[in-house]
């Protein structure tokens, strides 16, 4: 009936509410470091007496799909259980622990050495996976999530992602990409990617001879990230708010190019408009100041890891590559993987 977003954070309210939720401000009683999702959803049952069940849905888990929550609030709506929360299934074998100093042998928990399973011959064991705990109001307000008459909601390994240190970031980006949940507009294939020239497709460094020529460097992976792009049909513009067209030319990478761009927001959208793209079939990578706008506006947008910090606030993507350090070329496997997720789209 509602979405709510709890948090004493005041950036994170304002884009809650910029994407529609309601927000309730926590008391710093509750945000501790050491406080527990239960304090914070009792404290939210004391401010909404109207709440009859709460589903506590964890940000950590960043592949859940609306379906699944459907079904678990019919589960409590309909069939009358007090508490529903998430599983997995895993396959995976468990043995005791062996702490250093103890004189003992480790043994089997859920197998025998003797007879072990193959693992498509065996059903495996449900694991709870953090995605959520829905319970109705007088189990909560009893300070349980779990109780009464309890249910365990299923969900797919490819959408069971938790993040609970930092190597789960880049596999939960990887998910997301290829299992997420975009919304309900339909995805779009990206068509157009352009590519801010200094910082990204460059280090934004210009190198003067003593003859007064200037020079850049860039790398060979971007290169081949834009041929790629070009093979897959996608079309690669640069732009840049200084005159670099010299060096473009060198460069001879066959892209249209804009140099002396005064406002590259205004440049993108002419481009955008004369082909004939939605904004989200238009990706853009860039690192400035000068880039933001653009980066708001286009369907997907990326920065060099060393892009200023307004561009990486705005951009969806932050690459682990520098600017002119192989960025363009990990953008371009980050766009090949959205292709793929509108491909299974279509499939099924």
């Amino acid at each position: 009936n509602s979405v709510w977003v709890s948090t004493d954070h005041d950036e994170i309210e304002k884009v809650a509410k910029q994407f529609g939720a309601q927000v309730h401000r926590r008391s710093p009683e509750v945000s501790q470091d050491s406080s527990t999702s239960l304090e914070a959803i009792r404290e939210f049952l004391n401010h909404h007496h109207e709440v009859d069940i709460v589903g506590n849905i964890q940000a950590t888990s960043p592949c859940l799909h609306p379906s699944d929550l459907i079904k678990v609030a019919d589960l409590i709506q309909k069939e009358g259980f007090d508490s529903v929360f998430s599983v997995v299934r895993r396959h995976q074998f468990r043995w005791s622990e062996v702490k250093k100093g103890e004189n003992k042998m480790t043994e089997p928990q859920n197998l025998n050495p003797a007879k072990r399973y193959r693992r498509q011959d065996w059903p495996g064991e449900l694991y709870e996976n953090g995605s959520f705990y829905f319970a109705k109001r007088h189990l909560i307000e009893k300070g349980y999530l779990q109780g009464g008459k309890m249910a365990y909601y299923e969900m797919r390994a490819e959408h069971s992602v938790d993040i609970d240190i930092d190597i789960d970031w880049p596999i939960a980006e990887q998910r997301v990409l290829s299992f997420g949940y975009f919304g309900k507009e339909p995805l779009k294939e990206v068509k157009l990617l352009v590519c801010s020239i200094d910082g990204c497709l460059t280090n934004g460094r210009i190198y003067v001879t003593e003859d007064q020529k200037e020079m850049v460097s860039y790398d060979y992976r971007d290169l081949v990230g834009i041929d790629l792009l070009k093979k897959r049909g996608i079309q690669v513009r640069l732009i840049s708010d200084r005159d670099c067209s010299k060096t473009l030319s060198a460069m001879q990478l066959g892209c249209i190019a804009k140099v002396s761009a005064t406002n590259k927001l205004q440049v993108l959208e002419g481009w955008q408009k004369d082909i004939g793209l939605s904004w989200k079939e238009v990706a853009y990578l860039g690192n400035e100041e000068s880039d933001v706008e653009c980066l708001k506006k286009a369907g997907m947008s990326g920065v060099p890891a060393d892009a200023c910090a307004v561009a990486q606030k705005a951009a969806g993507y932050i690459c682990k590559s520098s600017g002119g350090c192989g960025a363009i070329r990990e953008f371009a496997e980050h766009i090949f993987l959205l292709l793929e997720k509108v491909n299974s789209a279509r499939k099924q």
